[in-house]
């Protein structure tokens, strides 16, 4: 997330949220997921 920040030119990430599930036969995998805003912090 930080380095696609990067490549559309901004210099911080904001509002983050991670999320998680379990899933599978008998629970066996784990899915997460992380988002946010790229921003230009003065």
């Amino acid at each position: 997330m930080e380095q696609r920040a990067a490549d559309l030119g901004a210099n911080a990430v904001v509002g983050v949220d991670i999320d998680y599930e379990v899933l599978g036969a008998g629970n066996g995998m784990l899915m997460v997921t992380a988002s946010g805003t790229a921003v230009v912090a003065e």
